[in-house]
């Protein structure tokens, strides 16, 4: 942790280099001299550095000293609220610190038994020791009881950190190897805490004895002369525990800071700090919110911090999963805080996550121009690019971001996806191999390595990798992954002239196709119904009942917007839009609900809003989620026409407008089957028609299995068996166990399964003329009809 005096000396150093007039200020001049030179590495314009200064001028104008320029307390200012990182700019101009640093510290004995007050002296020496907090002239100690405070503290803190170090049980990590969130910890400096996470072990002995030792100082705080007196105490008592990453005891006295003073900023905004670091993010998320209303009331006061403020707020809501919520926050930041890279970056990372790859590359970018040695920007670019199809460059920035972090997980995890993708399989086993040199039990980095080993032809080192993986989790996916490769072994020593072991196949036109049986899947009905039970899956919407819309529509008073394509709407805003995404989902997890999040502004929110002015049609949103959601079809189908009803133009009608119902059925379709053109619709029923629909006639289009959403009986049956097993029964193409439907072809007796025979696939031993498959649900199915069979045979044969 950074000594009280040591972060200000450094920026006092920075000063004095670049004030070369010495009169005190850093003119324009000199200000565009220290930019330069703690970025060797860019190659600033001149319209850039005006830019830059302009912004740091205005946004600091109270630290603007006439002709001089920006004081000493202006540019601790803007280190404080995060346009630059003192540390890397002080490294990067070759200066060094003239500082005894541990003049007048001594180590706490493990066998001290010494009182506090006997150990003050000792360790007080000017108030060296101290984070630089303390001394700020906005958010450090302002009376002198609160010094004693915070030395007793200091003591208390040191002792319980010797006594559990002795008996090793204070544990830290290895988060340093992962991205870093990026959040603001503190008003001032959001590098004072290290990567490095303590744990501390609360259940013994001596953490009893320091919450009680603890308590007589918050006493003490609360006896002060004045509310103001006793505030400065619980604030400082917080911030020291903060720092030694004592956040429940932390959060204790900024919750009684917060009591004291409810319209200060601070205590909300720490409290907030260390219920996110306790993974309590809904909780935080209300503290920053009240740091917020606390600092948009407070004027100018406290102006500067909203930035630090609102991507804090962002991050928590991250916590929750609220993604579309947070890039709001994040763009506020940036907005009020153009060079504040951390805003960027995060603002980047979260449009990455909702799947809006070129506003994400554009903040990505922005991020490292302002910070170029920002790893986790870099690595977040790099992935970003590789969504867009950019794999080269991709590569090259996953590459740097490696550079600059050696041991980065997510870097080496994700260009080991890519590497993949490419086909270039030695290359992803290596960084799988790297990740795990970091992350030993990290499964799906061992289960990648085993697939790339697979893809190269080494399919002993694979095998050995699957076991490896099978060890850290028993997840299914890797059983069936164990019995593929015994698969592939089988057909390897059979000679198949498949390459590194698996079966080759041949692509079937869709005509030679026939199907057996009324109850047989039609090949590219299937492939569609495959593509949309994919997406209720990442979704998960099939876990989500079409009634629950239903009773959202009459509860929920929408108002009524022009803003859309002129006619009047009951029209949301994205954010809005994924708050009651998250009533329906609220059994996910936060992480995957992100993914579902993503999923649907991808799919469905990228369709709706066509202009692109971020609000959707609420009503025709809930059409379109209606059929995918459980229920029987009949409920989905209802809850879609009341949907259409509940929108302005046809409310209070038991009908709905037909070109209403056509574009509904036409953005269905544009969502759901996107290979199917829906053009050719609108020309054959034409928009301008102004007769009305009712419930029955609506049933009729929907079930239109060219025009409409027939394909719904498709999904509903794979809904229903995509979990069924066929025994021993593995797909003659791609060699994995058939999960769903089992398609068996009648003459030559192979079996596909769904995936396969919807992409045309059959093993190139067997060539037909045209292929006849029967669909069998279950293995109950197939031996009713061997049993049929047989008994058809034996009839014929007496």
């Amino acid at each position: 942790m950074a000594t009280r005096g040591s972060r200000s000396e450094k920026v006092k150093r920075i000063f004095q280099q670049f004030d070369t007039n010495r009169d005190g200020g850093l003119n324009r001049e000199e200000m565009a001299a220290l930019v330069v030179a703690v970025n060797p590495r860019v190659k600033f314009s001149d319209e850039q550095i005006n830019a830059i200064l302009d912004e740091v001028f205005r946004t600091y104008g109270e630290f603007i000293d006439g002709e001089k320029g920006l004081t000493y307390d202006g540019l601790l200012r803007t280190y404080d609220d995060g346009a630059g990182d003192v540390d890397r700019d002080f490294d990067a101009l070759g200066l060094e610190l003239n500082l005894d640093e541990n003049k007048g510290l001594s180590m706490v004995s493990e066998a001290s038994s010494s009182s506090i007050v006997d150990e003050r002296a000792i360790e007080s020496q000017k108030k060296q020791r101290t984070a630089a907090w303390a001394v700020s002239p906005n958010h450090g100690i302002v009376f002198d009881d609160t010094w004693k405070i915070v030395d007793d503290l200091e003591i208390l803190v040191k002792r319980l950190k010797a006594k559990q170090a002795k008996d090793g049980k204070l544990k830290g990590d290895n988060s340093d190897a992962f991205s870093d969130a990026g959040w603001s910890r503190e008003l001032g400096t959001s590098a004072e805490i290290s990567e490095k996470r303590v744990f501390w072990e609360e259940s013994t002995h001596d953490y009893a004895v320091f919450v009680k030792e603890l308590g007589v100082l918050r006493n003490r705080a609360d006896g002060a002369r004045s509310r103001e007196e006793a505030f400065d105490g619980h604030m400082a008592i917080g911030r020291v525990l903060y720092e030694h990453q004592l956040f429940k005891e932390a959060l204790v006295s900024f919750k009684r800071a917060c009591e004291l003073q409810p319209t200060d900023v601070r205590p909300h905004f720490r409290a907030g700090n260390c219920l996110y670091v306790l993974g309590r993010y809904r909780e935080a998320k209300e503290e920053y919110l009240l740091a917020l209303e606390a600092a948009e009331t407070g004027g100018n006061q406290w102006a500067y911090l909203l930035p630090q403020i609102y991507v804090n707020l962002g991050i928590a809501l991250e916590g929750e999963g609220m993604v579309l919520s947070a890039c709001e926050y994040y763009r506020e930041s940036a907005i009020l805080c153009p060079t504040h890279f951390r805003a960027l970056k995060l603002l980047g990372s979260a449009l990455f996550g909702v799947g809006e790859y070129r506003a994400a590359v554009k903040a990505l970018e922005e991020a490292i121009f302002i910070k170029p040695d920002y790893a986790d920007a870099h690595c977040d670019l790099a992935s970003a690019l590789h969504a867009m199809g950019e794999d080269e460059r991709a590569i090259e920035v996953f590459q740097k971001a490696i550079d600059l972090k050696p041991g980065h997980v997510d870097a080496l995890y994700n260009l080991g996806g890519l590497y993949m993708d490419l086909g270039r399989f030695q290359r992803a086993s290596e960084m799988y191999a790297r990740v795990l040199a970091v992350w030993p039990n990290h499964w799906r980095a061992q289960l990648n390595k085993a697939v790339s080993l697979l893809g190269a032809g080494e399919t002993e080192e694979a095998k050995k990798a699957l076991k490896e993986a099978l060890k850290m989790t028993n997840r299914v996916e890797l059983h069936d992954a164990v019995s593929h490769l015994k698969q592939l072994q089988k057909k390897k020593s059979k000679g198949n002239r498949g390459t590194n072991g698996e079966g080759g196949f041949d692509i079937v036109e869709p005509s030679k196709f026939k199907t057996v049986g009324e109850r047989t899947t039609v090949r590219q009905d299937l492939a569609n119904a495959l593509e949309i039970r994919a997406f209720q899956k990442i979704t998960r919407l099939s876990r989500c009942d079409a009634e629950l819309l239903k009773k959202e529509m009459s509860e929920t008073d929408v108002p009524v917007s022009y803003s859309g394509g002129g006619g009047p709407q009951k029209s949301i805003r994205k954010p809005n839009l994924e708050e009651i995404l998250r009533k329906f989902l609220h059994f996910l997890k936060p992480e995957t609900f992100q993914g579902a999040v993503k999923a649907i502004n991808e799919r469905i929110l990228s369709v709706l809003d066509e202009t692109g002015s971020a609000r959707v049609d609420l009503g025709m949103f809930y059409a379109i989620l209606a059929p995918i959601c459980s229920g029987s079809p009949e409920k989905r189908k209802r809850v879609a026409f009341d949907a259409l009803l509940w929108r302005p133009v046809n409310e209070g009608s038991t009908q709905v407008r037909k070109v209403d119902a056509v574009r509904y059925i036409k953005l269905l379709r544009a969502v759901y089957i996107p290979s199917h053109g829906v053009s050719e619709m609108m020309e054959v029923h034409g928009e301008a028609d102004s007769s009305m629909v009712s419930l029955s006639e609506f049933l009729v289009m929907f079930d239109d299995p060219d025009w409409g959403f027939g394909i719904m009986s498709t999904l509903m049956k794979l809904e229903g068996g995509d979990r069924n097993r066929h025994g021993r029964h593995v797909c003659s193409v791609c060699r994995y166990p058939i999960i769903g439907s089992r398609f068996k072809e009648m003459k030559s007796h192979f079996s596909l399964c769904s995936q396969c025979y919807s992409e045309g696939k059959v093993p190139p031993t067997f060539k037909q003329d045209e292929y006849k498959f029967k669909e069998y649900g279950s293995e109950s199915e197939a031996m009713k009809d061997k049993c049929i069979c047989f008994t058809s045979q034996s009839h014929n044969a007496s």
